[in-house]
């Protein structure tokens, strides 16, 4: 099947480009990103330590700045993910930074789990009245588990009560946005007719589980519908974004899987009817930039010296039984490689092949490297990739580093980066990034000053920002009022 993104051009003629988002992590991404020296970490409670990264990304022409959210937390995080530990609530923090940009998108992550959706819709609708058109919703249906526990509940709720909920939810509040048409305002002096009750309009919802009057008391938001963005793998997960996203945030981390998931997801949204063009496929990704390769590597192997393993390196403080090729093992993947998974036990049942005897710094050899399962076999690329060291040249202890640092990361010069950015970009897998810096400042300072002109000189990635809204910057239609005549 021809992949969308293949055709260079979009529906007005104009060459497509590369659409740039980037995601606020208060110390960075990488576990250990808040030590490396100079990197920022006193910042996730000074609101110019937002405001710092948010200018930066707006100068270079970003279309987003993305605020995440967890509505629980945990020691756990402290080894982890210290970005999530504790931070602003996302609307405060975006409603201040709505008054220090001008230019750049403004996401919040908000889950129709803790929401009711007339708050939701007026909270989000404000925002874009504040911003002039330049919020959006990121639609988040999972949580940590303890969130339910702050919110009088005992549990979170499966899966499918969770979407059935977001189905109805996002129903009601395109309805509470529509609510008032966008010219029900009169405000004639003269005949003393402020509004048309005409154009203002109830929605007496009653359903499954919500129960809506309406309309809402904010007026029709500049985007009409702030950008609604979404993530996640499942089949509910998918036809949600596949129906109901602008912008879908992808988890996919080789070129074979983004090309899957992109073709996947816009197939779905064309059979619900949607446009060519209207989803937008990004994927995160933490380019470690250095300016040269070997220096963006050096900086990935400093990182990585700053992670604190297992002190029992073998068990983890566990029985060796726990860690037999034969148990059940949990999915662990980024933030969850915790205390008591960072050891040769857990990297044994990733790869399928025992090292609980083996050296640390011991090279990979490739009689056990042959006998590695299909995980194991991508981590091995993925480190090679990293690193750049091959058999005879990595170690165990590279291989577990690349276990713990989890997820889409890309390291290499501003050339390196650019030509992955570019191979994605044609080859459809993405229709842009989420950007994402292990540590701050420098690493966004780097891509900025590096990456981006190289994105630029190869007509990847604007030199302006061209139209009014967030919306207008994705190429995408205002929706039209579902109530409008």
């Amino acid at each position: 099947m021809a992949l969308e993104a293949q055709n260079q051009t979009t529906s007005d003629g104009k060459h497509r480009q590369l659409h740039l988002g980037y995601m606020y992590w208060a110390n960075g991404t990488h576990p250990a990103g808040w030590r490396y020296p100079g990197a920022a970490h006193e910042g996730a409670f000074e609101p110019d330590h937002i405001v710092r990264l948010a200018k930066t990304a707006e100068a270079a022409k970003f279309d987003f700045f993305f605020f995440g959210d967890r509505l629980a937390t945990g020691l756990n995080y402290e080894l982890t993910n210290t970005s999530v530990l504790a931070r602003f609530e996302p609307f405060t923090a975006a409603s201040y930074l709505a008054t220090k940009t001008s230019e750049i998108g403004i996401v919040v992550t908000a889950n129709p789990t803790y929401y009711e959706p007339f708050n939701l819709a007026r909270l989000v609708s404000s925002l874009d009245h504040v911003t002039h058109g330049r919020a959006s919703w990121n639609i988040v249906t999972g949580a940590d588990g303890r969130a339910a526990q702050n919110y009088s509940r005992s549990e979170h709720g499966d899966p499918d009560y969770r979407y059935d909920r977001a189905d109805e939810f996002i129903g009601i509040v395109r309805k509470l946005w529509d609510s008032w048409e966008d010219d029900a305002f009169i405000r004639d002096k003269h005949t003393g007719d402020f509004v048309d009750g005409e154009k203002i309009h109830p929605l007496n919802h009653v359903g499954k589980t919500f129960s809506v009057k309406g309309p809402l008391n904010v007026a029709r938001a500049p985007q009409g519908h702030p950008v609604i963005l979404h993530a996640g793998t499942s089949e509910r997960s998918r036809n949600f974004g596949a129906g109901e996203a602008d912008v879908i945030f992808a988890a996919s981390a080789t070129l074979e899987d983004g090309v899957a998931y992109a073709n996947d997801m816009r197939r779905r949204a064309r059979e619900r009817g949607r446009p060519d063009g209207q989803i937008k496929i990004l994927p995160g990704i933490t380019p470690l930039v250095g300016r040269t390769r070997q220096a963006a590597r050096q900086i990935y192997d400093q990182l990585n010296a700053l992670i604190i393993l297992d002190e029992d390196i073998r068990f983890g403080g566990r029985e060796p039984s726990y860690w037999s090729l034969d148990a059940k093992v949990a999915e662990i993947r980024g933030e969850a490689v915790g205390a008591g998974h960072r050891n040769l036990g857990a990297l044994s049942q990733r790869v399928g092949v025992s090292l609980l005897h083996v050296g640390l710094d011991d090279l990979v050899d490739l009689e056990r490297a042959s006998a590695f399962k299909h995980a194991g076999a991508r981590l091995l690329t993925e480190t090679e990739r990293r690193t750049g060291r091959g058999i005879g040249q990595v170690s165990w202890r590279d291989l577990l580093h690349s276990y713990i640092v989890g997820g889409h990361v890309v390291v290499g010069s501003a050339q390196d980066i650019a030509d992955y950015f570019e191979s994605w970009f044609k080859a459809g897998a993405c229709d842009g990034f989420n950007v994402q810096s292990a540590y701050v400042y420098e690493q966004l300072d780097l891509f900025v000053e590096l990456v981006v002109p190289e994105l630029q000189k190869r007509g990847l990635f604007r030199t302006e920002y061209e139209g009014a809204t967030l919306r207008d910057r994705f190429g995408l239609e205002r929706p039209v009022n579902q109530f409008a005549a």
